[in-house]
Parts: C-alpha cells; sequence; structure tokens
C-alpha cells in the first residue's frame, strides 16, 4: 500500500493506494501550528479508520509514502511524522525527483510541488496538450505540450479567496457559502454575490481556455481538480474531464518512477 500526502495552503489531503486504486482519501484542514507528533497520531488514526493498524501490520505493508508540498514550514514536520510514527522516509517531490515532466519555467525550482503532480497524472491519464485547472486557495492553470513540457500558466486568487476578501474587506458583506443562485441577477446581497463569484469565475475560466488554447493548440484537453472543481465544471461547458484526486494520482505515478 502506498500513502500519499499533499500539503496545501488550506487543505492537507490524504490518500491510500492499493496498486493503481485509491482506496481512501481524506481532506483534512492545513494547520500550521500542529507539530510532528500530532500529524503522527493522526496519520495512525486515518490507517486505523481504514481498518490498518499499524502495530497489528507486517512490516513492509506501506510500501511506502509520496509527498508534495506547498508550505514549507509544513514539510519537515509531516516528514518527521511519517518517519516516527510510520517508519517510513517519504519521497518528497522537489528538484531532483524524476517527474516525467520536463520543466520548461524560468525558475524550474519555483513551480509548485502539487502543479507538477498534477502535470504527471494528466499526461499519464490524458496525454497532451493540455490546460490544468486546479481550483485551491488559489486558482491556477496550467500548460503542458504535447510532448510532455511544462510550460507555465497563470494564477489567480482562488474562488474561497476571493469570497473572504470581500466579507473582511466590505463591511457590509456577509460571509457566503458558494452555491449557484436562482438567477444571474442577484435579489438579494447573498445572491448578488453567489452570482459573481461564481459566474465570474467561469467567464474567466472560459476566456482563459479560449486564450489557452490560441498558444497550444484546437487539440488542447482541459481537465479540472481541487475542492470547487465540480461546482464549476456545471456551469460550463470547457471543461472536459473532472478529476478530484489528480493531484494523489500524481504522486502516485511519480513514485512510482522512482523506484
Amino acid at each position: 500500500m502506498l500513502l500519499v500526502i499533499d500539503i496545501g495552503n488550506t487543505n492537507l489531503t490524504i490518500g491510500l493506494f492499493e496498486g493503481e486504486n485509491l482506496g481512501w482519501h481524506w481532506r483534512l484542514a492545513t494547520d500550521h501550528n500542529r507539530m510532528p507528533d500530532e500529524y503522527g497520531l493522526q496519520l495512525l488514526g486515518l490507517l486505523e479508520h481504514a481498518g490498518h493498524n499499524i502495530r497489528d501490520l507486517p512490516a513492509g505493508y506501506i510500501t511506502g509514502i509520496a509527498l508534495s508540498s506547498v508550505v514549507p514550514p509544513l514539510t519537515g514536520r509531516v516528514t518527521d511524522a511519517c518517519v516516527q510514527y510510520l517508519k517510513k522516509q517519504p519521497l518528497v517531490v522537489d528538484t531532483g525527483v524524476k517527474t516525467g515532466i520536463r520543466i520548461r519555467y524560468e525558475d524550474p525550482k519555483s513551480v509548485g510541488a502539487d502543479r507538477i503532480c498534477d502535470a504527471a497524472a494528466v499526461m499519464h491519464h490524458y496525454g497532451g496538450p493540455a490546460c490544468v485547472i486546479d481550483f485551491g486557495t488559489a486558482t491556477t492553470f496550467n500548460a503542458i505540450t504535447k510532448e510532455g513540457d511544462y510550460l507555465g500558466g497563470a494564477i489567480t486568487a482562488g474562488i474561497n479567496l476571493a469570497a473572504e476578501a470581500l466579507y473582511t474587506r466590505a463591511a457590509k458583506l456577509p460571509r457566503i457559502e458558494l452555491q449557484r443562485p436562482p438567477n444571474v441577477i442577484g435579489r438579494n446581497t447573498v445572491h448578488a454575490m453567489q452570482s459573481g463569484l461564481l459566474y465570474g469565475y467561469v467567464c474567466m475560466v472560459e476566456g482563459m481556455v479560449a486564450r489557452f488554447r490560441k498558444e497550444l493548440g484546437p487539440q488542447m484537453k482541459v481537465v479540472a481538480t481541487g475542492g470547487l472543481a465540480e461546482i464549476v465544471s456545471k456551469e460550463t461547458t470547457v471543461i472536459q474531464h473532472i478529476d478530484p484526486w489528480l493531484t494523489l494520482d500524481g504522486l502516485r505515478i511519480i513514485w512510482g518512477l522512482n523506484q
């Protein structure tokens, strides 16, 4: 069994693979104050929830751990937790790790590990050219060529981040739950905010996809991932594939390349 962990700014996403099958997956809130022991106990609890008591498992039952992170202060803590509690040194997606992706960014070290994992999974499952849209804390658009080159992309504030900014910076605007409003023209403040956020981002996605297609060619595939991929994709036809656990699958693929 392979344990994969993606540390994001908002969520800690964890998966447990049996071969190529993602048997279990969890999405937890990222806690910047949690210590290695706390992360270790949390991992043990999740494994036990999945029916795997680590104390009763034979040595080598968990074949390995693969980890990606865009939160450097937490990378070491989670790594320590894996070593101390699961007795495994994680493979951390970083410079020098085989990914199957050629990075053509001006500074390859500045590309987020999650974006590389997404690109590896997309090339494996869908092929290029492709635009990968990740609806996370930030909304990122990532360009991959037919040959598997990661060119770069575009980064903007995520939907939830924009919603929180409206709430904290505008005195009369409430904190809202992002969902489809009854109409595009909102008849109250909540519906107006839902319309602006949801349909505004849908229009942005459609416009960015059209611009990426001009540079990558008409055969470009569009793959969406992240927590809000489902809700956005329901409002547009430009997204061809929804893969909510794309990053975890990319970690699995990269792990295999490094064995």
